[in-house]
């Protein structure tokens, strides 16, 4: 199988996610500004996730451009890391229909922790598969930005049941960490 057939997949099951987290995104009961203020927890926890699958899918695309063979490790770790994403759907609304309830912000933070960590494998086993003089691993260098997420994830489970808006703002921290592409990889594709 080639990168591209497998960023095609990717694609198509990122495409798949952001599409049925907007399916849950009820219709308001009333024409005013009232009806929407018990849906604001349910979009605010969608526009979260949008951003994090947003970044999963910006971020996937510079991992496979800096790829130049992928092989049947690859395809598993990929696999994996869809497996995680697509579990977000249904911790987002779970988070958001129970108003940032300790247990649902904790298994989002979860599900977000195991994905970054499905990542980390993939970026590693991409690497593997370039073989010794890995121009991929040269522009991840020790990746601090992914350790900081990884702790930033892990403590918002923990604080889930302290504050769960503590837990949320750890989760927004760590998406404004990615927001902007990892420039790491793009320095060195552009160079």
């Amino acid at each position: 199988m080639t990168k591209t057939r497998m960023e095609a997949f990717s694609d198509g099951v990122i495409a798949i996610l952001i599409t049925i987290m907007v399916l849950e995104l009820k219709v308001p009961h009333g024409a005013d500004v009232r009806a929407l203020r018990p849906l604001l927890p349910v979009f605010c926890s969608y526009v979260l996730s949008f951003i994090f699958i947003g970044i999963y899918w910006n971020n996937h695309h510079h991992l496979l451009h800096a790829c130049e063979r992928i092989n049947g490790k690859v395809l598993w770790a990929n696999l994996h890391l869809m497996f995680w994403l697509s579990l977000v759907p249904f911790t987002t609304d779970w988070m958001g229909e129970n108003h940032v309830a300790p247990l649902p912000t904790a298994l989002y933070g979860a599900v977000l922790f195991c994905a970054a960590i499905a990542y980390t494998i993939l970026q590693g086993t991409i690497i593997g598969a370039q073989g010794p003089d890995s121009k991929l691993k040269a522009m991840v260098g020790r990746d601090r930005k992914g350790k900081i997420s990884l702790a930033c994830y892990g403590s918002a489970i923990a604080l889930a049941w302290v504050s769960p808006w503590i837990s949320v703002a750890l989760y927004v921290l760590v998406a404004l960490i990615w927001l902007i592409p990892d420039s790491r990889i793009e320095k060195h594709l552009h160079a």
